[in-house]
């Protein structure tokens, strides 16, 4: 057995010591497939949800997930500010579909090249919140990959805009006063990735989304509100008067001719993952992703496996000193 058939095999069966955490799947509708998540943002402790969403994903859907972190390679702790290492991407190779929450990372080549293999393949992608501005440069690097930084001339708003349909633009509710309620698009209420999910909230706020195209279709608006609470008043005035796209799915087709299926939104802060709403979102998403549509109904369970207790977000607020496994 080659070390690379080693390796993938010690993910698989999710060893302590692997600077990832992999949950096997079993029975379901996404028996036999895999989702690589990677969870790399500084900010919205994406450390902290991914693994709850992983959870949900293989032990009630039957999908094997292997959420990926950044990992401080002198201490081998996740360490979300530490932007040059995330182990593992390699998985992407035998990966159905990722699920990225990123922020402005700055990647060597062999860690960017297997997320730009996957891009190219044709196979679906769902980006959350920051994942519009995932990569940069910078640093005195110049790798062969610096042009899928979001602020890219070439492709334009680098990986983020050009996958995603959106790079960094701006904050559009007032960050850390302001939340979001997410308003389904009623001309597109009958689609699978919104079915039932008519309650869709979060303490992050409504980002700017300005270069979604004719073909990027917005499934839910997101509704800038006053305060923090899910019962807090509509922010009155312009802001909401068109509200901004918080949800949408398009294709992304690659440089290779390949065609993904693509869903975004910019909520994803762990603490909004509170929001029975949006884990439906995320579930349906991945369902009507993988070609597992019928498996998707109305009230799908998407109830929490063991406690979830999310950090609110902000710089420097992640819990220090975790390993991978400790988020089993």
């Amino acid at each position: 057995m080659t070390g690379c058939a080693l390796l993938c095999l010690s993910a698989a069966q999710g060893s302590e010591s692997e600077p990832w955490l992999t949950f096997e799947g079993g029975e379901g509708p996404g028996k036999g497939k895999r989702i690589v998540l990677i969870a790399a943002d500084d900010e919205y402790r994406s450390e902290e949800a991914l693994p709850m969403l992983a959870r949900i994903l293989s032990r009630r859907f039957g999908y094997t997930c292997t959420v990926l972190f950044a990992i401080d390679p002198a201490t081998g702790l996740i360490q979300p500010d530490f932007q040059h290492n995330i182990p593992g991407t390699h998985l992407l190779a035998g990966a159905d579909m990722l699920v990225i929450h990123a922020r402005f990372r700055l990647l060597p080549d062999e860690q960017m090249a297997p997320i730009i293999e996957y891009t190219n393949s044709g196979k679906p992608i769902l980006g959350l919140r920051t994942s519009t501005h995932a990569f940069r440069a910078g640093d005195g690097a110049s790798g062969q990959f610096a042009r899928w930084a979001w602020d890219s001339e070439n492709p334009v708003g680098g990986w983020g805009q050009a996958v995603l349909g959106e790079t960094w633009i701006s904050h559009h509710g007032e960050h850390g006063r302001e939340s979001t309620r997410g308003i389904v698009n009623p001309e597109f209420a009958a689609h699978p990735v919104v079915r039932g999910c008519a309650d869709i909230w979060g303490p992050s706020d409504v980002y700017s989304v300005v270069h979604l195209g004719a073909g990027d279709t917005v499934l839910v608006h997101g509704q800038v509100l006053e305060g923090l609470n899910p019962t807090d008043a509509p922010v009155a005035g312009a802001r909401n008067d068109p509200p901004q796209p918080l949800v949408w799915t398009r294709e992304y087709k690659a440089e290779t001719g390949k065609t993904s299926r693509v869903v975004c939104t910019t909520m994803g802060a762990a603490v909004d993952f509170q929001s029975v709403g949006l884990r439906r979102l995320c579930v349906n998403t991945v369902l009507w992703a993988t070609g597992a549509e019928s498996a998707i109904a109305p009230e799908t369970d998407v109830a929490y496996i063991g406690e979830y207790a999310p950090s609110f977000f902000g710089f420097g607020k992640f819990v220090p000193g975790k390993r991978p496994a400790d988020y089993r």
